[in-house]
């Protein structure tokens, strides 16, 4: 069913893309002239009379012949840094130097990069549009009248918030770091945590308008070549205005866009995400947003927790399967209530049909719209307490649905059994928050088909989701594997979680460069001697 509603949606039409682009570009020369003025004039013409574009305009040079100007945003900028690196130097140094007059373009543009500015990020352009785009992106740009070259420093500095503990990945133990909106800052966190110099960081932009900075971060010899050519190619693709955070990623680059399940996971930890790196996959950041995306992604992902390998591996098994037990629960539960109630009332004992039969008594709604019902509520609540402020969520969303759940008892609109079941869906729904959005919908779908056919639509459903599943793939890996297709050696960290020191290998699914993860005998023993070459190192 899903996989002939995927098909239809990729043959219905689309409207041709003309190739021209989405904004018209302004007018204005491809490179700069040597007038200083007519290139203020073009990029005045360009970033238009905003308020927060300064030019300030000097003369330099012993007799001050030299006519020179600054370009930057206000806000952008660390103000400080511009006038101790850029005009202090360029207004009290560059006087001091002898036969200005005298050099050539080429020598006097050497002569301020490498002996008067005191900042180390600079570099050089000559066209106008990259020009503005590296002003518009935090840079402060010098121009010299009589050069056709611009000075680009790299001065960014604007307020931004501090790192705090995640919000939405909690944990007991491990690190209590997230991701913040500065990208910087966010290589700066995955380049402590992984001191490899194979570490690598490619930069590009998305998106016309707002000219997004995106970073896909790998471990060359680790993370196969295949994959990055992959996220490089679908990165380009993107043909937007604007991308606001890596959700518009997301989407454009998944790989099964009509599928309830996510093919592209997404972290707002950073040792998340360098596990994820470490393991093969690569990772997607960008500027503005505190979340990291990883390809690939693998369904048994949903039910990991970065604890997980924190901790000794008997009870974290124990967790893994009540996380597991209870996404089954928060999907099938009201749908089998609804199926067995509707349809299939002899599989209840006795004394439980009673009571239960006893409790409904003079309800006025059929069992699959009192489910429908109460599930409706439960989103709605839900989704109250998330948008109001977190000082009022937690007590409309707890007192709302104690006095919503009550008062629907008593009105005679449901019965006691259902805000039973209801209650037990919500709890086990916050088990995987990765997997809430899919459990939604597929609660409301299983609750459907089970009040219209019964415990038979519940099956035919659920080997209609197994199907779809095991067809999927995230970036050229198996969606369900390691179970479909079936690859023992990943098994150890899949329904259970073996002890660190017998994973010595790479997900094999993950196909990395680089399979070997750790050395042969890590397994603890005190009576065995350390080995030479081993990873401890005495500093």
């Amino acid at each position: 069913m899903l996989r002939s509603f995927t098909k239809i949606l990729r043959i219905l039409p689309r409207k041709p893309n003309n190739g021209k682009s989405q904004s018209s570009a302004n007018s204005a020369p491809a490179s700069l002239a040597k007038v200083l003025d007519n290139n203020l004039t073009n990029i005045r013409n360009i970033l238009g009379q905003s308020s927060d574009v300064i030019i300030h305009k000097m003369k330099l040079g012993p007799e001050k012949t030299l006519d020179a100007a600054i370009i930057y945003i206000d806000g952008l900028v660390d103000k400080n840094l511009v006038n101790q690196d850029i005009l202090r130097p360029l207004m009290f140094h560059l006087p001091m130097v002898e036969n200005i007059a005298e050099m050539n373009s080429g020598d006097l543009m050497q002569l301020i990069k490498t002996s008067v500015l005191t900042v180390g990020d600079i570099t050089s352009e000559q066209s106008t549009a990259n020009l503005t785009d590296t002003i518009l992106s935090g840079n402060t740009v010098v121009l010299l009248d009589g050069v056709n070259e611009a000075i680009v420093i790299n001065l960014r500095g604007w307020e931004a918030r501090s790192i705090e503990e995640a919000k939405n990945e909690m944990g007991i133990r491990g690190p209590r770091t997230s991701f913040v909106e500065t990208l910087r800052t966010n290589t700066a966190m995955l380049r402590r945590i992984i001191r490899d110099p194979n570490l690598t960081f490619e930069s590009s932009q998305i998106g016309q308008r707002s000219k997004t900075d995106v970073v896909i971060v790998y471990i060359k010899g680790v993370t196969p070549d295949s994959l990055i050519e992959e996220v490089r190619q679908r990165l380009r693709r993107i043909n937007t205005d604007a991308i606001l955070d890596v959700g518009y990623i997301e989407q454009f680059i998944e790989d099964s866009p009509i599928s309830l399940f996510p093919t592209v996971a997404n972290t707002e930890r950073p040792d998340v995400a360098a596990a994820r790196i470490l393991e093969g996959r690569a990772a997607i950041i960008m500027d503005g947003s505190p979340f990291a995306l990883t390809v690939p992604m693998l369904y048994m992902e949903s039910f990991q927790n970065p604890e997980d390998y924190y901790a000794r591996p008997y009870f974290t098994n124990l967790v893994r399967w009540l996380r597991f037990l209870s996404f089954e629960l928060s999907i099938y539960l009201p749908a089998g209530y609804v199926a067995l109630m509707s349809f299939h009332q002899e599989l209840i004992p006795t004394p439980l049909l009673i009571t239960v039969s006893a409790a409904r008594e003079g309800l006025p709604l059929p069992v699959v719209f009192e489910a429908l019902l109460m599930l409706i509520l439960f989103e709605i609540l839900r989704e109250a307490g998330l948008r109001m402020p977190r000082s009022l969520g937690q007590a409309v969303s707890i007192v709302g649905a104690l006095v919503i759940g009550q008062a629907a008892v008593s009105a005679g609109l449901v019965g006691a059994p259902m805000v039973v079941v209801l209650a037990t869906t919500a709890i086990a729904s916050f088990t995987v928050p990765s997997q809430a959005d899919v459990g939604a919908v597929l609660r409301l779908l299983m609750v459907l088909i089970a009040g219209f056919i019964g415990v038979f639509g519940i099956v035919i459903l659920s080997l209609e989701l197994l199907s779809f599943m095991a067809s999927m793939r995230s970036f050229g890996t198996p969606y369900f594997s390691p179970i479909m297709p079936l690859n023992f050696a990943d098994l150890k960290d899949t329904l259970i979680r073996a002890p660190l020191w017998t994973m010595d290998n790479r997900p094999q699914t993950l196909n990395p460069s680089d399979s070997k993860r750790q050395g042969e005998g890590t397994k603890p023993d005190p009576g065995r001697q350390q080995p030479s070459g081993g990873g401890v190192q005495n500093k």
